[in-house]
């Protein structure tokens, strides 16, 4: 399938969840089940390890790290048959990219999310759902991805799918909808029944690949019924028609329920609920039968839309091939043979040897070579168009840049994607010289894979430090530099990202005046600073909002620029331990200049002064990153648990019972307490709970914190001069 006549029948599909869900294992069964491979692998233990697992500590450790791409053709069940939504036929074309559960590596799934049209979102169908699935929902909401959940895992004990459905309309606040209802439950879980259809499903074969189709079992047939009868009722708030016809008892068709599940899918108004037991082979092939029918097509999703750098207005992009093209570049891996960009074409057509344009660094580069991924493996192809994801290979750019057909198309970007603020730090050290120059090789490209991942020099100390989203995300990070890069290093012990900011307004008015043998320097700047507001706070990346509210020219138009590049250059280190400012906006109200001595640099250094000078008057305190922390532990240490966290500074903010009957903790926590914890509650609950932890937001340091980290930090400061 290629080609713009086959885009009705493209889809673009992300798998996210919870970490421990099972979202590899059943893009390992949907790989089978379209004959992408001919053995199925699990994720842990024996074999080579699962399909898009590729790398070695994936395979080891049991999780995904890295998101992996694949493409795969479904025909739909043979005893059935489904057509897809859009311009019929069985054969629909789904690209599919795996991505992590770990919050370390949350990056992963928003740049995935960012380019695709649609997601399945996995829930264990006994937890329900977990922290990271709010963390993953958030993502999807943050790009308006139309989703489906899929409820994993029904052949465990305390396995529910009513308490999956009601944890995703409480916790999520989705219109979930069951499309299935279970034939038997845990371990006499055996199929399923479609509530459109009324037909049973079981999963046959070594590996589930025999679908049988029966009539509903007595037995179900009322409960089936009854649910049949909710999700209509659902159902029909998104056709007219239908709910017309269910008020007068007219027979409702079954290509109406898909219609109408269909067009509440895409207007996220509707999650529907399917479920089964990708690791037992049941459920899988239903699942994707709805990927087909219900999530949208590059036609049919939310348009794409890019910006003028220039005019700063946003336009639309069309999924045609007759069209400039426009493509984005939003994840990219060094490899032996060059650079690996994983590219969504939004527009147009990309062809091999075609020359584009990177509209960032305005530079024409040649597309020697165009793959298809499959995982690891990739297949080498001719061209693509507008809807799909591909990977060029050895295209030097960075992640997020977009690339254009031709060049009046320069001053065009696509939108970019949320990239979260690292709130963890340690130092690195290579042994010698010869593994300094590794370490900075595999320093340098993990830094332009991930845009979460910072590595700077301390320009006290002179030593690098490596800076990320958690202990195990920098963890990862210093284990490949070992692996693939042979280098010998040591690492310091893990510091927390410290922020300042201001709590009060405070005005400026500051004059720079230079006066030498030749021309001088002057430049006055009046105005005032404000704690950031809270609907700024709100935007993506909104650290500092500079307003120009000069009138009259009383400074000219050109050095504005100059006075929010000196505003902006104190935001690096703030007055009480030299950590970046935050949350803060600049009113530039007034000031002067002089026809002669007045200049860009003038007015930035009056700037800086002005704004250090309002900064000290601003009362400025210390923030600490506050992580969400949520712990799952059998109810007998429960008390420990709380104890424990209460002793950590952490603020309880509620505790539930799961189906199993553990006890579910969350909290608030500081970072700087969390060091060694995973030790600590292992040996304090004989190994029995698990905890996950996500960062929530930044927070006032207690004053007897805030003094101990200044006396440190200035301690440390002292001790590099």
């Amino acid at each position: 399938m290629s080609g713009e006549k086959d885009l009705p029948k493209t889809r673009n599909i992300g798998i996210s969840a919870h970490i421990d869900s099972g979202k590899t294992t059943l893009t390992e069964r949907i790989l089978f089940y379209c004959d992408k491979i001919h053995k199925i692998e699990d994720v842990r233990g024996g074999g080579d390890g699962a399909k898009m697992d590729h790398m070695e500590l994936e395979k080891e450790k049991g999780i995904t790290i890295t998101s992996a791409a694949t493409t795969v053709h479904w025909r739909g069940i043979a005893n059935e048959g489904v057509t897809c939504a859009e311009g019929g036929g069985k054969d629909i074309k789904i690209n599919i990219i795996d991505t992590p559960g770990h919050v370390d590596f949350t990056v992963e799934v928003e740049r995935s999310l960012r380019v695709l049209d649609g997601a399945i979102l996995v829930l264990c169908s006994v937890a329900g759902v977990q922290s990271q699935s709010i963390t993953v929902d958030r993502q999807m909401k943050r790009y308006n991805v139309p989703r489906m959940a899929f409820l994993n895992k029904m052949d465990r004990m305390g396995a529910n799918p009513f308490n999956g459905v009601k944890a995703l309309r409480e916790k999520l606040g989705h219109n979930a909808v069951l499309m299935q209802m279970p034939i038997g439950a845990e371990e006499n879980f055996q199929g399923v029944i479609d509530l459109i259809t009324m037909k049973a499903y079981y999963f046959d074969g070594d590996n589930g690949e025999n679908v049988r189709v029966e009539e509903c079992p007595a037995e179900l047939k009322d409960q089936a019924e009854e649910l049949r009868e909710q999700m209509l009722d659902a159902v029909s708030e998104f056709d007219d028609q239908m709910m017309e016809d269910i008020l007068e008892g007219n027979e409702v068709t079954e290509e109406t329920i898909h219609n109408a599940v269909r067009k509440g899918v895409q207007t996220l108004g509707l999650t529907p609920v399917f479920m089964g037991s990708a690791f037992k082979n049941k459920g899988v092939q239903p699942l994707l039968n709805a990927v087909g029918r219900y999530l949208p097509s590059p036609l049919t999703c939310a348009k794409p839309t890019a910006i003028n750098d220039e005019t700063d207005e946003k336009f639309n992009l069309e999924p045609v091939f007759d069209k400039p093209l426009v493509c984005m570049a939003f994840k990219i891996t060094d490899e032996q043979f060059g650079q690996l960009t994983y590219t969504r074409i939004y527009q147009g057509e990309l062809k091999k040897g075609d020359f584009i344009w990177n509209t960032r660094t305005k530079k024409k580069v040649r597309v020697g070579r165009i793959v298809r991924m499959n995982s690891n493996d990739r297949d080498n192809i001719d061209s693509a168009g507008a809807g799909d994801i591909i990977a060029m290979v050895g295209i030097d750019c960075a992640s997020g840049d977009t690339f254009v057909g031709n060049d009046d198309l320069l001053t065009i970007s696509c939108e970019g994607m949320h990239v979260p603020i690292p709130v963890i730090e340690l130092s690195i050290k290579a042994k010698d010289k010869d593994n300094q120059i590794k370490m900075s090789k595999g320093l340098s490209r993990f830094m332009k894979e991930d845009p979460t991942f910072h590595v700077f020099t301390d320009e006290e100390s002179g030593e690098t430090r490596i800076a990320g989203m958690g202990e195990l995300h920098l963890e990862i990070y210093v284990e490949r530099l070992k692996r693939e890069y042979k280098a010998e290093v040591e690492v310091g012990a893990p510091q927390v990202n410290y922020r300042e900011t201001i709590r009060q307004e405070a005005g400026f008015d500051y004059t720079h005046k230079k006066q030498t043998g030749g021309s001088g320097q002057f430049g006055q700047v009046v105005g005032e600073i404000r704690p950031l507001s809270e609907e700024n706070k709100e935007k993506e990346d909104q650290n500092f909002r500079f307003h120009n509210q000069i009138k009259g020219g009383s400074i000219p138009t050109e050095f504005i620029g100059a006075c929010e590049k000196g505003f902006q250059d104190v935001m690096d280190k703030g007055p009480l331990a030299a950590f970046p400012l935050i949350d803060v906006e600049v009113f530039l109200k007034d000031g002067k200049s002089h026809d002669v001595d007045s200049s860009d640099m003038a007015f930035r250094i009056a700037s800086r002064q002005a704004m250090r000078q309002a900064i000290a008057k601003a009362s400025p305190v210390l923030l600490e990153p506050i992580m969400k922390v949520e712990v799952e532990t059998p109810d007998e240490y429960q008390g420990f648990v709380i104890g424990d966290l209460s002793s950590r500074r952490g603020i309880i903010q509620g505790s539930e019972t799961n189906d199993n009957g553990d006890t579910i903790i969350n909290a608030f926590v500081p970072l700087s307490e969390m060091f060694g914890y995973s030790t600590d509650l292992r040996s304090g609950t004989a190994g029995k709970a698990g905890y996950t932890m996500e960062f929530a937001k930044y927070s006032e340091c207690p004053n007897n914190i805030q003094e101990k980290v200044m006396a440190e930090r200035k301690e440390k400061l002292a001790k590099d001069d």
